[in-house]
């Protein structure tokens, strides 16, 4: 399990994100993002090298606020042909310097996240060690999904980040999030696994929604 440093971080993840999200073309505010860290969790690295964290943050800067998805990862070095997804550079009290990148372009969180989705893995606490993560929800009916067919780059559009396999299987991840009309525990109509889980809210109920869901290909 990987273990969670209370530590600073300089910047924070807020300020890499107030610089970022603004470049994205799921991104709906307007001017300086204001925003908040309203929930997420964590998968682990199996090699125990790479950090991944799903954030979850709300911006106020628009009409009206919007909730966003994002996967990030932390390596010790740069990653190999991503610096367009490179989000920013911290320093850790305790690792020290940092590159996170936008997860969906590393193959470290894409691999993870197939594993999660498919039940094998299991989602951890954004902020305490060892510890799972129950709110987060997943379903998966098809057969083994192998993170070296998503060779595609990943494309954004105005509501999310497609990654493609090469036999047509698409990993959709929701970047603009929406609470769910129903049960968001249950697969959504034409998909073959979903992930699912709910965020901090200043008017009440924690809402819940869908963060990820699997389309089409030889697994339908």
């Amino acid at each position: 399990m990987a273990v969670i440093h209370q530590t600073e971080l300089t910047p924070s993840k807020l300020e890499l994100l107030t610089a970022w999200l603004p470049t994205r073309a799921w991104y709906r505010g307007e001017g300086v993002p204001e925003l908040a860290d309203v929930g997420g969790f964590r998968l682990d690295d199996p090699e125990g090298e790479v950090g991944i964290e799903f954030k979850v943050v709300t911006d106020s800067s628009g009409t009206r606020p919007t909730t966003y998805f994002v996967p990030l990862t932390y390596r010790g070095a740069p990653l190999d042909g991503a610096e367009h997804a490179l989000v920013g550079t911290m320093e850790h009290g305790v690792l020290g310097r940092r590159w996170a990148y936008d997860g969906c372009h590393d193959p470290v969180m894409v691999g993870q996240l197939l594993a999660l989705i498919e039940g094998r893995a299991e989602a951890q606490d954004q902020h305490l060690s060892d510890t799972p993560d129950r709110d987060v929800f997943r379903t998966y009916t098809g057969d083994a999904l192998d993170p070296a067919d998503f060779t595609a780059p990943a494309v954004d559009d105005d509501e999310g980040t497609e990654l493609r396999a090469s036999q047509g299987t698409v990993l959709r991840l929701q970047r603009v999030l929406h609470p769910a009309p129903h049960d968001a525990t249950r697969r959504p109509g034409g998909t073959t696994g979903h992930l699912a889980g709910s965020w901090r809210s200043p008017n009440g109920p924690r809402p819940r929604g869908t963060f990820a869901v699997i389309l089409g290909g030889p697994y339908s």
